[in-house]
């Protein structure tokens, strides 16, 4: 690989992380405005809120058209806008908006990444197999990329699910034994746990919102778990509908669903932790058992040496 080739390389992918940090950072941002101003119109009785224009939010509704065209089109199966809709709400993006932005973003990088490795091969004069390889990774990364980048961060937000799930339902007991019913405990949870863990925050919120708007509570619990498929909120919904149902004790059933959960943490560091050992093995190979040879072997292979 030539030296051309690999400064191109290296400015581009450095654009395209950039574009791509500034267009999630974009989203999160106009999300949690929108959530901002939809409270205030809840809590005003105003029937609708303008937004302040920008240039963020006007290339976000750009990219909006672009990818209600594709959407829309028939370009996409139905199969693959299913998994990216669920990849989506898993990952934390939610909103009408949320799968045509992301699908105008894949076409802007995909078009638009390309196009700044060839500015940057043509500043730097590459060859021609320069020219070919640049512009083939920097489609491919345009096209590829935003996947991984959304898989990524759906891994983290389930992360942090797990690990804020078992605190959340030590506050909804608090809650229950406070004389609180479930959909005021479920809400209440949401505000005080938004600074520790905004994930479970949101979560929570919205299941309290659909559970004073459905008709079905129990549909409006086990949505937890279908926009994430996590099988912990899968419990815990299924575990909330039967309390429901049955009429059983709700703090007794949350201080077990907690306990178990505490429990299952607990087993999976102490597997991380017993993996430890294993791990370790090559880097003492590499790294230790040369440096324990020389001090060892050392004086004896120099004695050796001036024998000789």
């Amino acid at each position: 690989m030539t030296p051309a080739l690999v400064a191109a390389s290296a400015g581009a992918l450095l654009g395209f992380g950039l574009l791509v940090a500034w267009l999630l950072r974009a989203i999160a941002r106009d999300q949690r405005l929108g959530e901002r101003l939809l409270a205030v119109q809840r809590s005003a009785g105003i029937d609708q809120v303008a937004l302040p224009w920008s240039a963020r939010r006007m290339l976000l509704r750009g990219l909006a058209a672009i990818g209600r065209g594709l959407t829309g089109s028939g370009v996409l199966s139905g199969r693959t806008v299913t998994e990216l809709e669920q990849t989506l709400m898993a990952a934390g993006f939610r909103g009408d908006r949320a799968l045509a932005i992301f699908v105008g973003g894949k076409v802007l990088l995909f078009l638009g990444l390309p196009l700044a490795m060839a500015a940057a091969l043509h500043l730097l004069g590459a060859g021609q197999m320069a020219w070919t390889l640049g512009l083939l990774a920097a489609a491919i990364g345009g096209l590829l990329t935003p996947d991984l980048v959304a898989k990524r961060l759906r891994t983290r937000y389930l992360r942090e699910l797990e690990r804020g799930l078992p605190d959340a339902l030590d506050l909804m007991v608090i809650c229950s034994e406070a004389g609180l019913a479930l959909e005021g405990a479920i809400e209440r949870v949401a505000i005080e746990i938004r600074p520790a863990n905004r994930a479970i925050a949101t979560e929570f919120a919205l299941c309290g919102s659909e559970l004073r708007i459905l008709a079905d509570r129990r549909a409006a619990l086990l949505n937890m778990a279908e926009r994430t498929r996590l099988d912990l909120l899968r419990r815990l919904g299924m575990t909330l509908a039967q309390t429901l149902q049955y009429g059983t004790p709700l703090t007794q059933a949350l201080r077990t669903l907690s306990a178990e959960m505490r429990h299952e943490q607990l087993v999976r560091f102490e597997a991380r932790a017993a993996r430890l050992p294993v791990l370790l093995t090559v880097p003492m190979i590499l790294c230790i058992l040369p440096t324990l040879f020389l001090v060892v072997a050392g004086p004896a292979m120099l004695q050796a040496s001036r024998l000789w």
